[in-house]
């Protein structure tokens, strides 16, 4: 049996796919994962693979939804990424977008390009 935050998960990243394929952007996975780590939904959009991280939050209490994807997050995300670019051999540019929802805003906020990869250089 799904729990309601499960479910409101699972419905916040419809709303997502719904909304990006509105704007034109193709859907190629949903829930992707690699080992452990996970990207919500994987699109394209003309020559660029755009990996999406959804959030929602029931209430902007403690922060808007989009500020929940920290450095950690990130990082699990482009590992992630660079696993998919690997398997399928993806030639395109990337991009690492969030798409915010949350009840209290009723709407739905689409941070493109909302952070990038950082390499750090060994001492």
């Amino acid at each position: 049996m799904e729990n309601d935050t499960n479910r409101l998960g699972r419905e916040s990243e419809q709303r997502a796919r719904a909304y990006l394929e509105e704007k034109g952007y193709k859907i190629l996975e949903t829930n992707w994962r690699h080992a452990k780590l996970e990207i919500d939904l994987i699109a394209q959009l003309t020559n660029t693979i755009i990996f999406v991280e959804v959030k929602f939050r029931k209430n902007d209490e403690y922060g808007e939804p989009e500020l929940f994807v920290n450095r950690k997050k990130q990082n699990f995300i482009i590992k992630a990424a660079n696993a998919y670019i690997a398997l399928h051999d993806i030639q395109y540019e990337s991009r690492f977008d969030i798409v915010a929802l949350s009840e209290k805003r009723n709407e739905i906020i689409h941070l493109e390009g909302a952070f990038f990869p950082t390499s750090v250089k060994p001492l």
